[in-house]
């Protein structure tokens, strides 16, 4: 259910309009459901823009956010329709850059792929992620060939879609160029080397660089694979992001990849060496301040994958570096039990400590995905650096979306002129509402029975 649609329902339009006669005169004036002019102001509400929280409004239409001083005093006009958010708090959607499945859907095996993207796309706009990157782990040859064409031809069909959903902003494909000795939840007969250079790359994934540039955003490698980081310049050099994960790499094989482009490190902690005090390995990249390029590092704050305090170490080290990851997998939004990462049994159980839901693989204690939602990684992130509301929105929306390079036009930001994908959420980052090109894609119903609309006559 859009905005409009929402407003107008069928049990009376006077029940979300302040005024039946002007609501008539309103609905009047927009015949034949052309809204696309219509200019609304969300009020009574506050803002996370700029690096701060501030009262103000926000303005929209066509999709994109406005600027109010053009609209007083050069288009001296008013709002359409104002909306009263009872103080709640407006910031730009969540991106997840590492999701591997939900609701009982995985995007490296699901046979049809098309409907699984749909029904995740949906489906996690209840947790504020309006922007995502499926993420595709390790495979064989025969099953890239066979996703990868499907999911282009896909995303091909979205161009001119309506359709109020999150957005797809490129593959994450995790492996299948991974040390077998950091190899998690992936299935080591899948693992290939890079000894031919970008070729091995493009012979796995069936497609060109120039093919894979059109709908890969992120790939995951192990530098040590890479040793004279021939495929991550030539990757970085065509505007895929390269992120470096799953890896025994050493502190001087991480930064040979910084060097020539490397800008991510794929869920710091987990599946690479561990932080030494003569060879810090990659985590030593967090503070490495002889690199000139800026380097991002993902995060599970799930209470599971990583302990607080080394969030918190992480955190405090490079804290404009930090993306929120869920990492999560196909039980992420059901209940417990048996589920699959690829080809890899999960099981589904809580942990006895935290009491928070935790993945393994089944039969073993190797953790395996979360299934952690982006609004709690937001809320635990404060919990483990009291760091404040504003620097932990920024982990999921700016840091993202500047790693990807959609900051801020498309994605991150309400900055002028910049995609109005925003999410509504009180101040325990409980989301209430989520838009897409400016229209209501979701919302809890307990909560926007709160908003107040008001129809202007002009």
């Amino acid at each position: 259910m859009n905005l409009i649609d929402h407003i107008f329902k069928t049990d009376g339009i006077e029940s979300s309009l302040n005024d039946k006669n002007q609501s008539l005169k309103f609905l009047k004036n927009h015949l034949n459901n052309d809204f696309s002019n219509l200019l609304i102001q969300f009020t009574n509400c506050r803002l996370f823009h700029n690096n701060r929280i501030i009262k103000d409004d926000l303005w929209i239409r066509n999709g994109i956010i406005q600027n109010p001083r053009q609209i007083f005093f050069e288009e001296k006009t008013q709002a359409d329709l104002q909306i009263d958010l009872n103080n709640l708090l407006i910031s730009p959607g969540f991106i997840d850059v590492q999701l591997n499945g939900a609701f009982g859907r995985d995007f490296t095996i699901d046979s049809n792929i098309e409907e699984c993207l749909s029904l995740i796309s949906k489906g996690l706009l209840q947790y504020g992620v309006t922007s995502y990157c499926p993420t595709i782990i390790s495979s064989d040859k025969s099953n890239y060939s066979e996703l990868l064409p499907k999911i282009k031809n896909y995303l091909y069909s979205l161009k001119n879609s309506t359709n109020l959903s999150s957005t797809i902003v490129g593959l994450h494909l995790e492996g299948p160029f991974i040390n077998k000795e950091k190899l998690g939840a992936h299935d080591i007969n899948t693992l290939r080397t890079l000894e031919n250079g970008i070729q091995a790359l493009e012979d796995i994934y069936g497609m060109s660089l120039d093919e894979l540039k059109e709908i890969i955003s992120i790939i995951t490698l192990a530098p040590e694979l890479d040793p004279e980081s021939k495929v991550v310049k030539k990757l970085t050099e065509k505007g895929i992001v390269v992120s470096l994960g799953h890896s025994s790499a050493n502190l001087k094989e991480g930064e040979q990849a910084v060097i020539n482009g490397a800008s991510f490190i794929t869920h710091l902690f987990n599946a690479m060496l561990p932080f030494h005090h003569r060879d810090p390995h990659l985590i030593g990249l967090l503070s490495n301040f002889n690199l000139e390029s800026h380097i991002y590092y993902g995060v599970i704050s799930d209470g599971i994958h990583t302990h607080p305090s080394a969030i918190n170490i992480a955190y405090k080290s490079h804290p404009n570096g930090l993306v929120l990851v869920t990492d999560a997998m196909s039980a992420m939004g059901l209940e417990g039990g048996v589920h699959h990462i690829g080809n890899q049994k999960v099981q589904i159980v809580r942990d006895p400590e935290s009491n928070k839901r935790c993945a393994y693989l089944e039969g073993t204690k190797t953790l395996c995905g979360s299934v952690a939602t982006m609004d709690d990684c937001v809320r635990n992130l404060i919990v483990a650096t009291e760091c404040s509301l504003v620097e932990a929105l920024k982990c999921a929306t700016e840091h993202p979306a500047k790693l990807l390079g959609i900051y801020p036009m498309k994605a991150g930001s309400l900055n002028y002129d910049s995609k109005a994908d925003f999410i509504i959420i009180d101040d325990c980052v409980n989301v209430k509402a989520t838009f897409i090109n400016g229209d209501l894609a979701w919302f809890s119903e307990d909560s926007i029975s709160n908003f107040k609309f008001l129809a202007q006559n002009r």
